[in-house]
């Protein structure tokens, strides 16, 4: 049974380009995700088109440049011709064929004149049918309306030459599968088991770029397992799967895999909407929430009275995600939020075991900055016991602390605090230049504020002109 979209009313620009098309002899075809949202009913908006067509990019350019409101060709080197319409992108693609050598990062590109050639190089069958322009008639060569309705990812040629044409697919299986729940065919698993180390022939960037894409999907956790149990996580995050430690029978703790895949589903659970604090996909969340006991592995030990301690392994943990997000090239604020995460989840057991004075809860607060909305939800979500009376009680406590916190707040602005004098104000009180000095009695001030909240100018003067008498004293 043939499939049909109504271009004409969803997509009335792009049936008017394939009729152009039409017109001087050429075929046109909507491809990739677009046609399966299509056919699987998924709302939004579309702004970005990918389309294919037997028409040479000079052909295509000379098309475009009559109906589009403008066109460029950097991509002309591998057979794009793009255009913008109605502030929609079209993007039109010779077809073609991508094949990356044995050692390259980048492929070479063949075009062809065959729409079955193009289609049969794509990832995977529900991302290999095409919609006719202007009729929206579906060519589904290759079965990806049914796999996309059982719940299968399979590739329209041997996985084996899918991936080796280019690697990045195995990653690609992962995020999609993560994204519609899917599980993959057995000879595509086998062939990403197979073919895992050829990973690392693709850039870091392009990985890093996938792996957010699967963490922010709706079903992260099938993504995950998927690149753990392929062999594909040992060489992109290797760090995940070394959480899967060999447990003792003589020594009981938690699967901390396991339990790091429920942190982060508790987390996405407390995500918000686009108005609230931690907009769902918060990837920074989620991926702080599956990193956050990864320093385990490299502390653990086994204690005398039978016990397992894994001492410090929040902060050997944030310098482990440092180094792992360098090496996927994230940019400095999103490793500096997921690694603060990382290294203050244990900070509210704390609190927990002992109570804090003020001056414990503004430091807090301070320390996790920008990220305090964030840690709120990591720290509730790291309670995956089964004991409910335990679960309870911990709950109970945070539910104190940020009852502290929002009434410090609210008597101290806590989220912007300063000390009571300026570095002008220092300077002027000590009778200093600019220098070392003034970034030392700032800390000084600001340390008592932490201690003993506010204190007025006068005050923060006194305090300050006995430190420096002091250090004058001492001769620092």
């Amino acid at each position: 049974m043939s499939q049909k979209i109504d271009v004409l009313s969803k997509f009335p620009d792009a049936a008017q380009l394939g009729e152009l098309y039409r017109r001087a002899g050429f075929e046109l075809y909507l491809v990739g995700g677009i046609v399966r949202d299509q056919l699987r009913d998924t709302p939004g908006d579309f702004t970005d088109f990918d389309l294919t067509t037997d028409a040479t990019p000079a052909e295509s350019e000379q098309i475009l440049r009559v109906w589009g409101e403008h066109v460029w060709d950097i991509g002309k080197e591998y057979g794009t011709i793009s255009a913008r319409k109605n502030g929609a992108v079209y993007e039109v693609t010779t077809y073609r064929a991508e094949v990356y050598t044995s050692d390259s990062r980048k492929p070479t590109v063949e075009f062809g004149t065959d729409l079955r050639a193009d289609l049969v190089r794509r990832d995977f069958t529900m991302n290999a049918m095409a919609a006719s322009l202007p009729s929206g008639e579906v060519v589904d060569l290759f079965g990806g309306a049914k796999d996309l309705a059982e719940g299968v990812l399979r590739t329209p040629r041997s996985p084996q030459d899918s991936f080796s044409e280019d690697p990045l697919r195995m990653m690609r299986a992962a995020r999609f599968a993560a994204r519609f729940n899917l599980q993959v065919a057995p000879d595509v698993f086998e062939a990403m088991r197979q073919m895992a180390s050829r990973i690392e022939i693709i850039s870091a960037e392009r990985v890093r770029d996938e792996l957010v894409k699967l963490i922010c999907a709706d079903y992260p956790r099938v993504g995950l397992n998927l690149l753990v149990e392929s062999g594909l996580a040992d060489y992109v995050l290797p760090e995940l799967p070394a959480l899967r430690m060999e447990i003792d029978p003589a020594h009981h703790h938690k699967d901390v895999y396991g339990h790091s895949l429920k942190v982060m589903e508790q987390a996405i659970e407390k995500e918000t909407g686009a108005d609230g604090p931690c907009p769902k996909p918060d990837f920074v969340l989620r991926f702080a929430a599956l990193l956050h006991d990864i320093g385990k592995p490299k502390t653990r030990r086994f204690e005398k009275d039978g016990s397992v301690s894994f001492l410090h392994h929040e902060v050997v943990g944030a310098k482990l995600v440092k180094k792992r997000m360098r090496c996927l090239r994230f940019d400095n604020d999103t490793i500096s939020a997921v690694a603060r995460l990382v290294e203050l989840h244990m900070r509210f057991y704390g609190y927990r075991e002992a109570g804090w004075t003020d001056s414990a809860v503004r430091r807090y607060v301070r320390d996790a900055g920008e990220q305090l909305q964030r840690l709120h939800r990591l720290s509730r979500s790291d309670v995956t016991t089964r004991n409910k009376r335990m679960a309870r009680s911990l709950a109970q406590a945070y539910d104190d602390l940020e009852r502290r916190i929002e009434e410090l707040a609210a008597q101290e602005q806590l989220d912007a605090m300063r000390p009571e004098l300026d570095g002008e104000q220092i300077m002027a009180v000590l009778g200093v230049k600019p220098g070392p000095v003034v970034g030392q009695a700032y800390k000084f001030l600001l340390n008592l504020r932490l201690d003993e909240g506010e204190l007025g100018e006068e005050e923060a003067t006194r305090r300050l002109l006995t430190w420096w008498g002091e250090r004058r004293e001492s001769g620092l």
